[in-house]
């Protein structure tokens, strides 16, 4: 799948943007363990695919419970695209630099308090995310050569490209 493609989980998700409702059920999965909030199966669990890894089912239930919070979309990039975004508005990025590494030091176990942290950042500078490639890079984020904070960094402190 490219990362022009938008998954079929995300499309879902975007369908339920005005759905109030719907956005509440996912909600009440903030802060919980993935898949221990019967409200939010309505919405996930036809989503799952047949034998998910822990990862995968984490990735469908986090993002679900993100999304719900935050559901402004169009975002471009990766999660260190949004961030630099932020610190293009700030005069001293010292605050958002370390909230950046923290997120990107996360181990797996705790990455839910961290992306739930930094959602919650994005969402009060208004900065849209793009929900697909988070989705994506959540089900790589255990992988032990860390190719997603690699990615994320390079996108937040790598040269500015010229115009």
């Amino acid at each position: 799948m490219t990362e022009e493609t938008k998954h079929p989980f995300i499309a879902h998700l975007e369908t339920l943007r005005e759905d109030r409702a719907a956005l509440a059920a996912l909600r009440r999965g903030l802060g919980q363990d993935p898949g221990t909030v019967p409200a939010m199966y309505p919405y996930v669990v036809t989503w799952l695919p047949t034998s998910a890894s822990r990862a995968t089912e984490t990735a469908y239930y986090l993002i679900a419970a993100l999304f719900a919070y935050h559901p402004k979309g169009q975002g471009i990039g990766n999660l260190g695209t949004a961030f630099r975004i932020a610190a293009s508005n700030e005069s001293d990025t010292t605050a958002i630099e370390r909230r950046f590494t923290a997120l990107l030091a996360a181990h797996s176990d705790d990455l839910s308090f961290y992306l739930r942290q930094a959602v919650s950042y994005l969402k009060s500078k208004d900065i849209a995310i793009n929900w697909n490639s988070l989705f994506l890079d959540l089900q790589r984020w255990h992988y032990q050569d860390r190719p997603v904070q690699k990615q994320w960094a390079t996108t937040f402190w790598g040269k500015k490209d010229s115009q």
